[in-house]
């Protein structure tokens, strides 16, 4: 049983009318159980339990559950107001029963924080049998992830981001993490970014480390980012606190940024070695954007060991991410006030239990095939020079890169080998869940000489082939569908530059690195990928074992595909030139370059183009359409690709579906008919979802893991979708609410249809130009695949006629110009089911053998001796050479007939063809000696460029074409009276190459044109078949030159001619289309060319002989095209002027009209019905009606010089009609109008193609009214419906207008121009003095359509009137919608009279304003407010606004203001509306700029506003009141502006140590304030806390500029970023934007009243400006009536704290009414400060806000004092007393361990600062006595808990820095060494604000104490007490020490730890030391044993101590042995002396 107590929330969102009624609902896999709702409250207590039964299985470790907030709506859906996820891993671990869950933030639906936060407890009973589950994978250690993960993929979903990312910075509770929300919402962030190269800014904040590994480290954090790195300052200690921010700024395709790594380092300063990088972390810029609000905010980081896979964690590194992008506002970050306690484990980045995982990737590489030839033929000799061996035949040496998350591995490399066996396996280790998203494999061919070149990439998404089962939101019970990478066997096909080979660098070789969309293929690798978790691969890189390559052998199986295409019509080609042909391959198979595969007839025949009679050219293929057919061989995955194409049919129906459902919201239909077409939608989408179900996996072949993966993925998903679809059909309210979901779902359909192993190759098209590629499409082969399976599964476009746009490889400019459009048939299915072709084919197909027979003219008499170079017969290209007894029918197929003579259409071209109107021209030519006569040349008449032509005399007028005029010479050129132009020729050449219209004597040539029009014939459609017959009776066509250009009579300059032979070819024994299948091979070739040893190019002979095949159809059927071109709104400018001229070419298949020409507009009406008469088109007309050819509209710029500009591209899909009566009518839609990739405007056009009868016109629509000769307009029931229309504008005055043509604008006026009519306005007479219009108000009566959809535009112009009558337009402005401006004229609203403040004050009794300035207080008065203002001030407020309890003192306590905090400008807070209620401002533009530049340029403001509201059709009725009256008097006023700066954040630094110093500076008309000498040195968040008065003139200075500088002392300072602010919008708003309301009305104290007006006369003023009665008060002023509402005092004040500041009761109850309208409150705004060099990011952000006040009123109240607050000086006084357990360090001369023991302290922060103690030398027992005082003074901001310490960086800094760093205390045992390096024993590190408490005896004392904080966990606190509240600690500390990686001790510290404020320190005062003052506590010397001493300066100590202890008995012993010694010596030495005394005796 799972019990859930919903006990209360907080802080839920106001609506906009009252307080929600919320209710709670939990969800729990599937359940959803909900509490009551409760009425109006914002703060909610439910105290509810929910149970939920768990039907006897146990929780898993990934459970969650969902709670949802709403707020109750009795009719209609309840609204969402927020939600959170929880996870119950922790009730799933069994170790608790109850999970509290407390202040647990809500978030919306985007993720962002709302500010609300919900308390609960989660109880858990188990099921009596519930034993831990041992095989899920999420229980025990083997947690892959604490969210709602499944499999623990890369983390994508698995964030906790549900607490901390948006921009919450509320720490979350432990359990509150994972908000998972679908795949599909995570990559959607991208989608809305356009791929062209634009600004970004990457910022990334390091707060600290927790938990280094090692021993006094100094540890140091490296950033690196898109190859720049910023570092941190050194720091010391194992837990730095470093709180840096760095900026990276970019300028990069977002694709190639979001795959660049942020790699954090972290590395120990003090090693110069290599090793001392002490851990890192990676990750990708993507995962960030992805996130909500594109942050990570203050996450923990698990550093670890980026060479040791198997080391743990190497510590904690706590960061916030910010990935910035054009226009993005960069989102607050709160800093925790418990900064210190977050918990690690649950604010990991990745959740916990995740980050230890190490998993291997496993890429086995089998192999690749189809590699291109990479090495030309040149370097292959160059090779062979230096020693390479010859083999031409495979000129590449492959080897594959595999790329993932900053490592990449190799294969061995093959050489010469294009389909190399690798069998190898790459072994990646990875940290996963990974941080990165793509495996980049490279396949590139290795070169000796040079660089290795790329020769195609491709990219494994991890993204796509793993799950983390987060996705699908209620699992249904079934198996988890989360799962690990896992990929293949599948063959990946590689995609780049056209496969043309040269010894020349590649024009396209980017496209081989993935940059961009390849155009070719370029082979295919095959591979496998598997992720193994643990355990670490023993090798790289390893081979496969063999039976693994056996496996992947079943996975190469190919089957037979057959490919046809039927090329229908090639229309809108450019540039005609040489014939053209199209060549369609698949993978390497029809591939003209590629001698590998058989050759096939995968090229059309060559064509010459014709012109359409307007504009473009098209292929004249008529009735015989040519056919491409391609067999090739793939695997059979069309259990992979039906999936696709059933998901996709889904979603493209429900994609029409959604579109008519968009239509219907935008043109406004009655919600019957919205609802009919929702409930189609919703049912449609059920039905298709239940009735097509993917196909079952069983017994497919080529079945992968991922397979069955994704299939369950899928499934499940659908499902969601479907249960989700049925269940809005229920309980939908309102539906237009709904399109959210519905789009969700559209998106999520198309992220189902990828197909990662998608191993067919893209279907490509190429359109050659002679012999040259010109462009291509890539058709992805799933699209024109047929399937068995069900119709659903064949491919969209699958034997569908379909209409294709070619491009140009790496086109620069994106489709500017289209190289052709294509209607192409096309069909690929398995050879078995070829059959099923023939229900697909329409027409007939032929197939021929042709050859060409050649003929040249000699001496007057054709035949063969003229041929130069040519052959007798030959192919097309009359290249190759042929014979009638080469060719051999491929197999399967046979002669139907004997050649015979076939002329070739194509290929001929007469001038006129495709013209209705020709001019026949020729010119006349005489020549001259020098000085002679004119004689007529040898070639009198000539054409234009010098051949040969007829005397005008034999041109006879073509059949169907009469003669408009006789034979006239054309002098409309450059050429004299007479017709002539002259010239000069120069040998060798026989003509002029220059011409000039005046005679010299020096001339020797002269020509003039002799032109004669003619017109063809009407109804001469019969007559053009005539003609085609026409020609010579042999089937001879004719050219001048062995060229191209053939024409079909003979002509006296004609001097080769040649014939087509063909012979058709039958199949033996299929019937049906499909028996072009079996065309394989070419006919046979001429073989003796070869022998002669001649080397024939093999791309020559390639398919230079396949046969030809082509379709013919029997019967055309005539169409009538009609295209109603209406308008166009919103298109590019391309003239100076501001404006174009614009036109549009309508092409439709080979035809194409274009409308009349409109001038200087950007929103043209046209209004014009095109009319197509007879288009033929062949084929079945029901297809056409499903598959419509489109009609394509391109909008040009008309131009009086040069070329006519495109400004963009449309296409419109014909509404078709196969029976003229039907009464459907086509709808005007608006088309969005592409230019470059860019919309660029939208075209509201609709076309109808109607199928004509035999019988004639007269069934046809009637033709449309003529508004001039040709020129049909729209007809009715098509074009608008329009109604008589006011436009009432306001047009206030003109704002910043920039110099037009170098001299400034100065007399401007306005012109406004709707539908057609125009009005201007006055003109202002000196825009200097006053730049507003002398009257304001215009007005125009208009037609404008009822349907808003259809609105035009309003324009408006500025007219300069400049002398000598000029008047240039100098800017312009196109507002698109009215719907904002609409009104009803008679419902008088409170905006209609806006009745200016200035008036109503100009108006109010002057006798208000007496200032009484002699209030004298009482003494004791003045004291209490001088004492408060040392507790509060106005930070206290802003403190108290913010929520921050400890910064803010006792102010909340004492019932003060507090203000609004606005994290935006506050023309960006909504309620406000932009400040713009009583005119909007509108950027004027003009055109194209003078460099050519497109981004249209601002060149000043409109200030203005409009109304519009129908009038009465009936003239006699009287029309409704103007709306605009009663407006403020438009002179310029005098005001005084305060400008408050509170404080900036996150500033771009300027400096190269990452920080600025930052200052003000103000402009305000010509006034500007510089702030330079109070600059902040060193910081990026500075506090100013500076207020600025100045005075101006409105409107005229209306814009204040308030900038931030950065400071530098030599050179220029450079500006950070600035903000403008609109003083007149502020100034001017019925908002009272000009000085916000304060919370109550203060007379005295922190909040006095700064307003000029008291309340009550604001309110009077509110009063009159709505047209509402005055306000009564009575009762003393405690209570008030105002419209029509009584308020007494006593309502507002009940329970509030009365406090002496209050001014009298009218005026507070006054100002509480007025705090009621929705006025502008006491605010501080945020607002964005932008730079010029990066205009749309964010440079930092200010808070600030303005006062304006007029000075006409008088003088405003005192301005606050908002300067900043000054740290307090502390003094930390620490009395080390004793040490013990100090690890002996030292072994003494004499053998004894001791040590030499001192202890050293500091603050981190000011370590120069370091104190000792002096030395306890010789400690044997670890033992030391010190009574030793350490003194540290510090400056503390006890509001922020932080110490501030300011020090110069280096010592060359100009300025100190301010660092604010938490109060620690480092203390630190050591080993004092006279001759070597000091030893260290062992640190304590202490936090002041969280201090551990000390163990009163040393045996209490051990290291456990510490680990309680050092964890940071929340729930120890009561342990930890602040120093600052304890005032003074003693007792022990245990030191630490680390040994082998482990913590051990390394001795105890006995201590007194005292903070004294600076007061107190003199009061008690202490020295540092044992010195004077010795006092509190005195310290006496300490009591050491006299073993302790210095040996060195003490020797009768040594001597005492040393010697004497250890040695005495030696010594003694050896005092002993020297007396004996010396004892014997004397014996010996008097012995003989004595003897022999004895022996003489000589006394006796």
């Amino acid at each position: 049983m799972l019990r859930v107590v919903v006990e209360s929330a907080k802080g839920l969102p106001k609506k906009k009318l009252g307080n929600p009624d919320p209710v709670t609902s939990v969800i729990f896999k599937d359940e959803k159980k909900k509490t009551k709702s409760i009425d109006s409250e914002v703060n909610p207590v439910w105290n509810e339990v929910l149970e939920f039964d768990l039907k006897g299985t146990a929780l898993d470790s990934s459970s969650y559950v969902d709670v949802i907030v709403k707020d109750y709506e009795t009719i209609g859906k309840d609204k969402f107001l927020g939600a959170t996820k929880i996870s119950l891993r922790e009730l799933s671990s069994g170790q608790v029963r109850s999970l509290p869950s407390r202040n647990v933030p809500l978030v919306n639906e985007s993720g962002q924080n709302i500010g609300a936060t919900i308390n609960l407890v989660i109880g858990y009973d188990p099921p009596p049998n519930a034993a831990p589950n041992l095989n899920d994978p999420q229980a025990g250690d083997a947690t892959v992830d604490a969210g709602g993960g499944g499999g623990g993929e890369e983390g994508d979903e698995t964030l906790p981001d549900g607490g901390q990312s948006g921009a919450a910075g509320v720490p979350s509770s432990p359990g509150q993490n994972a908000n998972l929300r679908q795949r599909v919402a995570r990559p959607q962030n991208r989608h809305r970014l356009v791929n062209k190269p634009q600004d970004f800014q990457i910022r990334v904040r390091i707060i600290e480390a927790r938990q280094l590994s090692g021993n006094n480290v100094k540890p140091v954090v490296k950033v690196s980012v898109c190859e720049e790195t910023h570092r941190t300052r050194i720091k010391r200690g194992n837990n730095p606190f470093f709180d840096e921010m760095f900026f990276y700024n970019v300028h990069m395709l977002p694709s190639d940024l979001f795959d660049k790594h942020i790699s954090f380092r972290v590395y120990n300063s003090y090693s110069l070695r290599a090793d001392s990088l002490m851990g890192e972390f990676k990750l990708d810029v993507g995962y960030v954007y992805d996130e909500p609000a594109h942050c990570v905010m203050r996450k923990w980081l698990l550093l670890n060991d980026p060479n040791d896979s198997s080391s743990g964690a190497k510590g904690y590194l706590k960061v916030s991410l910010f990935v910035v992008g054009t226009g993005d506002e960069p989102p607050v970050e709160k800093r925790e006030s418990n900064a210190d306690q977050d918990d690690i484990e649950s604010n990991l980045l990745l959740p916990a239990g995740v980050t230890l995982r190490w998993a291997t990737l496993s890429l086995k590489v089998f192999r690749a095939e189809d590699i291109p030839q990479m090495d030309d033929a040149f370097v292959q000799t160059m090779k062979e020079i230096f020693g390479g061996d010859e083999n031409k035949k495979n000129l590449v040496d492959p080897f594959l890169e595999a790329r993932f998350a900053g490592k990449k591995l190799c294969t061995q490399i093959v050489e010469k080998n294009a389909n190399p066996e690798w069998n190898q396996v790459l072994n990646l280790q990875v940290k996963f869940p990974s941080m990165c998203e793509r495996v980049k494999l490279t396949v590139f061919d290795w070169d000796r000489l040079t660089g290795n070149d790329a020769i195609g990439t491709t990219y494994l998404n991890l993204a796509k082939i793993a799950s983390s089962g987060g996705e699908i939101e209620a699992n249904t019970g079934q198996a988890e569908v989360g799962f690990l990478p896992v990929f293949g066997p599948c063959y990946v096909n590689l995609y780049g530059s056209p496969r043309e080979f040269s010894g020349l660098p590649d024009p396209y070789e980017d496209l081989n690195y993935g940059k961009g969309e390849g155009v070719a293929y370029r082979g295919r690798i095959m591979v496998e990928l598997s992720t193994k978790l643990e355990g670490k691969a023993d090798k790289a890189v390893d081979g496969i074992p063999s039976d693994d390559i056996l496996v992947a052998q079943k996975y190469q199986r190919r089957r037979k595909y057959c490919l046809c295409a039927v090329f229908h019509s090639a229309s809108m080609i450019q540039e005609p030139g040489e014939p053209i042909q199209f060549e369609v391959s698949i993978g390497n198979y029809g591939n003209k370059l590629d001698t590998t595969c058989k050759p096939l007839a995968s090229t059309t025949q060559y064509s010459c183009a014709v012109f359409d009679g307007n504009h473009y050219y098209y292929l004249p293929w008529a009735d015989t359409k040519p056919v491409v057919v391609v067999i090739s061989f793939w695997e059979d995955i069309s259990h992979r690709l039906d999936t696709v194409n059933i998901i996709l049919y889904i979603s493209h129906r429900l994609q029409s579906n959604l579109e008519a459902f968009k239509t219907g919201i935008v043109g406004k239909v009655s919600d019957n008919q919205l609802v009919e077409v929702w409930l189609k939608l919703l049912n449609q989408l059920i039905e298709d979802l239940e009735s097509y179900p993917t196909p079952e996996l069983e017994g497919r072949s080529n079945l992968t893991a991922l397979d069955i993966q994704i299939k369950k993925l899928r499934d499940s998903a659908l499902t969601t979708i479907r249960d989700g679809a049925r269940r809005m059909r229920e309980e939908a309210r309102e539906i237009r609410d709904t399109l959210s979901d519905i789009e969700s779902w559209a998106e999520k359909l198309k992220v189902l249809a990828e197909e990662p192993q998608n191993s067919m190759p893209d279907v490509i098209i190429w359109m050659l130009r002679g012999e040259k590629r010109v462009a291509y499409a890539r058709i992805p082969a799933h699209q024109v695949l047929f399937s068995t399976y069900s119709e659903q599964a064949c491919g969209q476009h699958c034997g569908k006629t379909q209409t294709i746009f070619l491009q140009y490889p790496m086109d620069k400019t994106k489709g500017l110009k289209v190289p052709v459009q294509v209607r192409v048939n096309m069909w690929l299915g398995l050879s078995a089911h070829e059959k099923k072709f023939n229900s697909f084919s329409e027409g007939t197909f032929s197939v021929f053998a042709e050859m060409y027979e050649n003929q040249a003219q000699v001496f007057g008499k054709w035949g063969t001796t003229g041929l130069v170079g040519r052959h007798k017969f030959s192919d097309v290209t009359g290249k190759l050479k042929l014979k009638q007894e080469y060719f051999l029918p491929p197999r399967g197929w046979e002669w139907e007939d004997d050649w015979f003579i076939d002329p070739e259409k194509a290929l001929l071209t007469e001038a006129d063809a495709g013209h209705t109107e020709f001019m026949d021209e020729v010119f006349q030519n005489e020549t001259r000696f020098p000085g002679g006569e004119w004689k007529a040349a040898s070639e009198p008449f000539t054409d234009v460029n010098g051949e040969k032509s007829r005397n005008p005399g034999e041109f006879d007028c073509p059949p169907g074409w009469t003669w408009e005029d006789e034979w006239t010479v054309d002098d409309n050129r450059a050429v004299d009276d007479l017709g002539w132009e002259y010239g000069v020729t120069i040998p060798p050449d026989d003509k002029p190459r220059s011409w000039v219209p005046a005679e010299k004597v020096y001339h020797v040539h002269r020509r003039r044109r002799l032109v004669r029009p003619r017109k063809r014939a009407a109804g001469s459609a019969g007559a053009a078949a005539e003609r085609r017959d026409r020609g010579d009776p042999e089937g001879w066509e004719f050219s001048s030159l062995i060229g191209w250009k053939f024409h079909r009579k003979e002509r006296s300059s004609d001097t080769f001619r040649r014939r087509r032979w063909r012979r058709k070819m039958a199949p033996e024994d299929r019937l049906g289309a499909s028996a072009i299948f079996q065309l394989e091979g070419a006919l046979g070739v001429d073989t003796d060319v070869k022998e002669k040893g001649s080397k024939a190019d093999a791309t020559k002979l390639f398919g230079a002989n396949t046969p030809t095949v082509s379709c013919t159809f029997d019967r055309s059927h005539v169409y009538h095209l009609r295209v109603y071109v209406y308008q166009a709104r919103n298109l590019a400018s391309m003239d100076k002027d501001s404006f174009s001229d614009p036109y549009a070419h309508v092409s439709f298949l080979h035809l194409s009209k274009r409308t009349e020409k409109l001038q200087s507009t950007l929103n043209p009406t046209w209004d014009q019905t095109l009319i197509f008469n007879d288009v033929q088109i062949y084929g079945d007309p029901q297809n056409i009606a499903q598959q419509p050819p489109d009609v394509v509209l391109e909008f040009y710029d008309n131009d009086q010089v040069g070329k006519d500009e495109l400004l963009g591209r449309s296409v419109c899909v014909p509404m078709v009609k196969l029976n003229p009566g039907m009464d459907q009518t086509p709808k005007l839609l608006w088309h969005p109008i592409i230019q470059k990739g860019h919309k660029a405007g939208e075209a509201l056009v609709a076309a109808e193609l109607i199928l004509k009868d035999k019988s004639g016109e007269s069934d046809l629509p009637l033709v449309p009214p003529k508004r001039a000769e040709n020129l049909y307009m729209v007809p009715q029931g098509i074009r608008p419906v329009v109604q008589l229309t006011a436009v009432e504008i306001l047009a206030w005055g003109l704002r910043n207008m920039k110099p037009y043509q170098l001299a400034s604008v100065s007399s401007p006026s306005l012109v406004v121009e709707c539908g057609g009519q125009r009005v201007e306005s006055a003109v202002i007479k000196n825009m200097k003095k006053s730049p507003n219009f002398p009257s304001s108000v215009l007005f125009i009566k208009v037609l404008l359509p009822k349907d808003e959809m259809y609105t035009p535009p309003i324009v408006l112009k500025v007219i300069d009137h400049r002398p000598f009558g000029r008047k240039p337009v100098v800017g312009q402005c196109t507002i698109t919608t009215l719907e904002e401006f609409r009104c009803d004229p008679y419902v008088i609203t409170a905006e209609g009279a806006m009745s200016s403040k200035m008036a109503l004050m100009a108006a109010s009794p002057s006798k208000h304003v007496s200032i009484n300035m002699e209030e004298r207080r009482p003494l004791l008065e003045a004291q209490i407010a001088e004492k408060e203002k040392e507790t509060v001030d106005w930070w206290s407020k802003l403190y108290a606004s913010t929520g921050d309890q400890e910064r803010c003192g006792p102010y909340l306590k004492k019932g003060y203001d507090t203000l609004t905090v606005y994290d935006c400008e506050l023309e960006n807070v909504p309620e406000f509306k932009g400040l713009t209620d009583f005119c909007n401002t509108y950027k004027l533009l003009r055109g194209k700029n003078e460099n050519g530049d497109e981004d249209p340029t601002v060149v000043g403001e409109l200030k203005g506003s409009f109304k519009v509201y129908p009038l009465p059709d009936d003239p006699g009725v009287a029309p409704p009141p103007r709306q605009f009256r009663e407006l403020p008097e438009s002179g310029p006023q005098e005001c005084l502006v305060r400008i408050y700066v509170v404080r900036a954040t996150d500033l771009q630094p300027k400096d190269n140590n990452g920080k600025c110093d930052p200052y003000i500076k103000i402009a305000l008309g010509r006034n500007t304030v510089d702030d330079r000498d109070h600059y902040l040195p060193n910081t990026t968040n500075p506090v100013f806390g500076r207020m600025f008065e100045m005075s101006c003139f409105l409107p005229q200075d209306k814009d204040l500029k308030i900038s931030v500088y950065d400071y530098d002392l030599l050179s220029r300072d450079e500006k950070v970023g600035e903000t403008v602010i609109d003083l007149e919008n502020r100034f001017l708003s019925r908002y009272n934007s000009y000085c916000g309301l304060p919370q109550t009305y203060c007379i005295s104290g922190v909040n006095q009243w700064r307003d000029q007006l008291k309340p009550s006369q604001i309110l009077e003023n509110l009063a009159r400006m709505k047209g509402l009665s005055k306000p009564r008060t009575e009762d003393n002023g405690t209570s008030l009536t105002f419209n029509g509402t009584q308020y007494t005092l006593a309502q507002f004040e009940n329970n509030k704290e009365i406090h002496q500041h209050l001014g009298e009761a009218r005026e507070r109850l006054c100002l509480h009414v007025l705090r009621k309208q929705g006025l502008v409150p006491e605010h501080v705004e945020t607002r964005t400060l932008y730079s010029s060099f990066q205009p749309n990011l964010s440079q930092g952000s200010l808070q600030m806000w303005v006062d304006v006040f007029p000075k006409s009123i008088g003088i405003p109240g005192p301005p606050f004092v908002i300067t900043p607050r000054k740290p307090k000086r502390y003094f930390l006084r620490a009395v080390i007393w004793n040490t013990t357990d100090v690890t002996l360090d030292e072994t003494s001369i004499t053998g004894e361990q001791m040590s030499d023991i001192y202890v050293k302290g500091w603050m981190p922060g000011m370590e120069e600062e370091k104190q000792k103690t002096d030395v306890h030398y010789r400690s044997l027992d670890g033992d030391g006595n010190f009574n030793w005082r350490f003194i540290f003074e510090f400056d503390f901001l006890p509001a922020e808990q932080l110490c501030l310490v300011s020090k110069k960086e280096r010592f060359w800094s100009l300025d100190a820095t301010e660092f604010r760093i938490p109060p620690k205390l480092i203390v630190q045992i050591w080993d004092n060494d006279k001759f070597s390096l000091d030893d260290y024993l062992g640190t304590l590190e202490l936090d002041l604000r969280n201090l551990v408490a000390p163990a009163k005896t040393p045996e209490k004392c051990s290291l456990t104490m510490m680990d309680d904080v050092e964890i940071g966990a929340p729930h120890k606190t009561e342990q930890a007490k602040s120093l600052f509240a304890q005032q003074s600690v003693r007792g022990w500390w245990p030191c630490s020490i680390e040994k082998d990686g482990k913590k051990a001790l390394g001795g105890k510290v006995e201590m007194t730890l005292e903070i004294v404020s600076e007061a107190h320190a003199d009061e008690r005062p202490a020295g540092k030391g044992r010195d004077e003052p010795n006092m509190n506590p005195k310290l006496d010397s300490p009591n050491r044993p006299e073993t302790s001493f210095f040996w060195f300066t003490n020797p009768c100590k040594t001597m005492k101590f040393i010697v004497w202890r250890r040695f005495r008995c030696l010594f003694i012993g050896l005092i002993i042995l020297t007396i004996v010694i010396l004892f014997l010596a004397i014996l010996l030495y008097s012995l003989p002396n004595y003897i022999s005394m004895k022996i003489v005796k000589p006394l006796q």
